[in-house]
């Protein structure tokens, strides 16, 4: 009996252990208040992708910075960082800080030229093409409106009628930009600098409005910011935007991150400044266009090697943790982490500026790092460009 009475204790330990029970932090209420249990939002288990070596054979070669730094951000080239991300003082508000206005508008799909709107069916994926297992096939997207969320960050340093540099986000409103943003202008380690947060259309991946405005290579969504976004920007928020594609800047993370790059290569003449997290370098792109036939993955296969260098500085990272492979194409081009380190490699054989940082312990759009690598990714992206009140 007493043997039992251990095996069953010790079976109920395990299925503790396992998650089959509630939590300690769960069970035990911080507070009389806090006695009633809330029932928590059904959450999907987020999958753990193997942990690669920056150090791995054919990986570039990169500068490993002791745990808890970041790099300097007038360096070029290709550092390691983590395995722990103390976050940056700028991603929080600091007393005495000016803090800047959010003015927020809808853009419905009914009024744009561009992107009237599509959307996949739910719980339905598209499937490898027999004859390409680079070419996805979905059979379930279709027409459908969207309505999408823009925030607009005016700094409070900002003078009114003037013209001023900006940024532009994808998969917005992106608070911690405009956090960040308060505490660099204040430091006069940016410019005075407007920041447009962009929600996308909706869903994601092949077949998706998301997937159709971020992954297509092309220069159609830096055409639907220039004609249909920034218009309403300037009006809504009463400022004045550069045409200076040196003054304008995009950013994103994932595929926000691929269509932050795609923006700038399509129209150089438009954006000069890119910084992406986990960068969607890989074969995403739907529908099937036969002058990019591998997508995003393009990138550092044929066009940057094949192409003149352009005027495009980039800082870009990924996690050692990032995604491997997640959908039905098994065509050894979607490695997040191989992606990111051929980017690093074919911009630093053309020559371009750029900064590349590989994050121990760290996921996808990992929070942790970019919380601890946001302020001086900014500064890196922005070095070069004139701030009023700066230190030399």
């Amino acid at each position: 009996m007493v043997r039992l009475l251990r095996v069953l204790g010790t079976t109920l330990l395990m299925l503790l252990i396992a998650g089959a029970a509630p939590t300690l932090a769960q069970s035990q209420p911080a507070s009389p208040a806090a006695a009633i249990p809330t029932p928590a939002p059904a959450r999907r288990p987020q999958r753990i992708w193997p942990t690669r070596d920056p150090h791995s054979p054919g990986f570039v070669a990169a500068t490993e910075l002791p745990d808890g730094s970041v790099p300097p951000a007038t360096a070029n080239g290709n550092f390691i960082i983590g395995p722990t991300h103390p976050p940056a003082p700028e991603l929080t508000v600091q007393p005495g800080v000016p803090q800047g206005t959010v003015i927020e508008f809808t853009m419905s799909s009914a009024d744009s030229k561009l992107y009237p709107g599509i959307a996949r069916d739910p719980g339905t994926f598209g499937t490898a093409d027999p004859n390409d297992p680079a070419k996805m096939v979905v059979t379930t997207s279709h027409p459908a409106p969207y309505v999408r969320h823009v925030a607009v960050y005016v700094p409070k340093q900002y003078v009114p009628g003037t013209v001023a540099p900006f940024i532009v986000g994808a998969d917005g409103p992106d608070h911690l930009l405009f956090t960040a943003l308060d505490n660099l202008i204040a430091e006069h380690k940016v410019p005075v600098m407007i920041a447009i947060s962009i929600g996308n259309g909706g869903g994601d991946a092949q077949g998706s409005e998301r997937g159709l405005e971020y992954d297509t290579m092309s220069g159609r969504y830096a055409e639907f910011v220039e004609t249909e976004v920034l218009p309403r920007v300037e009006a809504e928020a009463h400022v004045k935007l550069t045409k200076d594609p040196d003054g304008r800047a995009t950013t994103g993370g994932s595929s926000g991150g691929s269509c932050a790059l795609i923006m700038a290569w399509y129209h150089p003449e438009l954006y000069h400044r890119v910084l992406t997290y986990s960068g969607t370098y890989v074969n995403q792109q739907w529908p099937y266009n036969p002058d990019t036939p591998h997508g995003a993955w393009e990138f550092h296969e044929h066009l940057i090697p094949n192409s003149a260098r352009k005027p495009i500085r980039i800082w870009m990272e990924v996690g050692d943790r990032d995604i491997l492979n997640p959908n039905a194409l098994h065509d050894n081009m979607h490695d997040w982490v191989m992606a990111n380190e051929n980017m690093a490699k074919v911009l630093a054989a053309k020559g371009y500026q750029y900064q590349f940082v590989f994050a121990r312990n760290a996921g996808h759009v990992d929070r942790a790092v970019r919380l601890q690598t946001l302020p001086e990714a900014l500064e890196y992206v922005w070095h070069g460009y004139p701030i009023a009140g700066a230190k030399d």
